[in-house]
């Protein structure tokens, strides 16, 4: 015995005219006709048909909604005089129709989609663009909450209010174009471009409302681009083809304190006020040198079989998503000091470690590296004090210095000194401790400031 048949047609994305003789046929001579909602300007030439828009009006979500029509498509199906009902909906079956896409995944019904024009099709020839050229992507605004992803362009369609589109907005670069498309092909065409941040000053936003996107550079597109021209260096560059990971590595030393040096010329710049244009830009260009040596690292390593770019980018990202149960899991933490607690175990659970000092990389300067490891004495509860027990040592450990009565040259200097030296200066990184400041910054702030007095100095001797 046959399956009862769900024929779906489509009525186009906008008037009757964009209907195939074949549909306008099957809505008009078929016994049982349904249109998925009345709401469509060639709905109007099937006056006598019903619609299910009594179903919208009742039904709580669209995750209620669409299983109920389908239910009542597979049921008139069943007690059809031909064994078959007729559904129209909106556009094309194949473009962005979950009821559709819930009639398939039955067993008890035959669904036949017959050919329709889509918004695609529509859309496409009013801007004249061929989708398979330029690569189309075609979205579901309401598919998701993250952020778009490029390459363009993008069709994004279920953009059918003023919210949608705010939401829209929130997920591309504010200064992204966004070609508007509004009842396309019909008297009152709207064909608009906006920025995204100004895309919720349109409020005509309805069920023929979609959005195109032409461009939209991304973190992906990019990363790809620039693991193509790191190949391309490593294949026509003798330079870069003699390289090792080995002969990179003061390199991206260099490079970690000259973003270093940018960053915390930005945070001055920014903190006094005014033009940080030069800043920003220093940044960005040192941040970029920084991730170079990193993507030429890891095209060593593919080259090698070892690892890739995406196999280090996914591993991080598997990594912090374990560390962060708190965002990705049900642990739920009082703070951010809780979340730093955690952290600590997580990661010796983790790696296997037996101590909080495992894994120190004692490379570090001084001062940052003791700033650390005082951290990790106060995870273990160890010379917990307080700031004032700090100062009063520190005091105490300057008053007991020796000095040499006519200073000394380079020549004698020497880290083999005195307990006392030591007993100051780590005085001292407990006071910052307490105080939470970074010593190293504070240090190397002042020897920038060193640094200007001297060469203003020196100016003025030679004038």
């Amino acid at each position: 015995m046959s399956k009862p048949v769900v024929r779906v047609v489509g009525l186009g994305p906008s008037s009757a005219q964009h209907l195939t003789a074949h549909t306008t046929e099957l809505l008009t001579s078929s016994p049982v006709v349904r249109l998925r909602t009345r709401i469509h300007p060639a709905a109007d030439a099937f006056s006598g048909v019903s619609s299910y828009d009594d179903y919208y009006d009742s039904a709580d979500s669209f995750e209620v909604l669409y299983p109920k029509i389908v239910e009542n498509l597979v049921e008139l199906a069943s007690t059809s005089p031909n064994g078959e009902v007729v559904y129209a909906v909106p556009g094309s079956p194949m473009v962005a129709e979950r009821t559709v896409e819930l009639l398939r995944l039955r067993s008890d019904v035959e669904v036949i989609c017959e050919p329709a024009i889509s918004v695609i099709d529509v859309a496409c020839a009013r801007l004249g663009k061929d989708p398979m050229a330029l690569g189309l992507r075609v979205v579901d605004a309401l598919g998701s909450v993250e952020p778009f992803r490029g390459p363009g362009p993008l069709l994004i369609l279920q953009t059918y209010a003023p919210e949608i589109l705010a939401s829209v907005a929130d997920r591309l670069p504010r200064e992204t174009v966004v070609t508007v498309l509004h009842h396309v092909g019909l008297d009152d065409e709207v064909i608009k471009e906006l920025p995204a941040m100004e895309l919720v000053s349109f409020d005509s936003a309805d069920h023929l409302t979609s959005l195109w996107v032409e461009g939209l550079r991304t973190a992906g597109e990019s990363m790809d681009d620039l693991v193509d021209f790191m190949r391309r260096l490593r294949a026509e560059c003798p330079w870069d083809q003699e390289q090792t990971h080995a002969s990179l590595t003061r390199h991206l030393l260099e490079e970690a304190y000259e973003t270093l040096d940018a960053l915390e010329t930005f945070v001055r710049v920014e903190s006094e006020g005014g033009d940080h244009s030069v800043a920003v830009a220093h940044v960005e260009e040192e941040l970029g040198d920084l991730l170079f040596q990193i993507v030429f690292h890891a095209e060593l390593g593919d080259e090698e079989g070892h690892f890739n770019f995406a196999t280090i980018a996914d591993g991080v990202r598997d990594k912090l998503t374990g560390r962060h149960p708190h965002v990705f899991g049900d642990v739920e933490v009082s703070g951010s000091e809780e979340v730093a607690s955690r952290w600590e175990d997580l990661k010796k659970k983790e790696k296997g470690r037996e101590s909080v000092t495992d894994g120190i990389a004692w490379q570090l300067p001084a001062l940052t590296l003791y700033a650390k490891l005082l951290r990790k004495a106060q995870q273990v509860d160890l010379g917990s004090g307080t700031g004032e027990n700090a100062r009063a040592q520190a005091i105490s450990a300057l008053q007991s210095l020796n000095f040499a009565p006519s200073g000394v040259i380079d020549s004698q200097s020497t880290s083999d000194t005195e307990s006392a030296w030591g007993d100051a200066l780590s005085a001292i990184a407990m006071c910052a401790q307490w105080s939470g400041v970074d010593l190293e910054g504070v240090l190397r702030e002042r020897a920038l400031q060193l640094r200007s007095e001297i060469q203003q100095h020196e100016s003025s001797k030679t004038k």
